[in-house]
């Protein structure tokens, strides 16, 4: 969803779009709380820093007026590609 929201969009028009940057932060909420659910051992078949899906969601629930969207701008653009790909192998292969 979160590739989806921030098709075609830049750094400037996400930080500036409130209904988008507040959109992609409740995904990044919901994939970190799922993660939580998913047996430690089917995570650990699949190569991916885990913790850091976990401490992003609680900083966004917690801490949510001290994000910084440019540092969420960066991580979509460079962790996502990798999160995409692995979720969604997990979901072909194990549901």
């Amino acid at each position: 969803m979160i590739s989806e929201y921030t098709k075609g969009e830049s750094a400037q028009s996400f930080c500036s779009t409130p209904m988008l940057h507040d959109a992609v932060l409740m995904q990044f909420v919901v994939i970190g709380e799922a993660v939580t659910y998913i047996d430690h051992e089917l995570l650990e078949k699949y190569k991916y820093p885990w913790y850091k899906v976990k401490a992003f969601r609680n900083l966004i629930a917690h801490e949510y007026f001290n994000i910084k969207l440019e540092a969420v701008w960066t991580i979509i653009e460079n962790e996502m590609p990798a999160l995409d790909q692995v979720i969604k192998s997990m979901i072909e292969l194990e549901f």
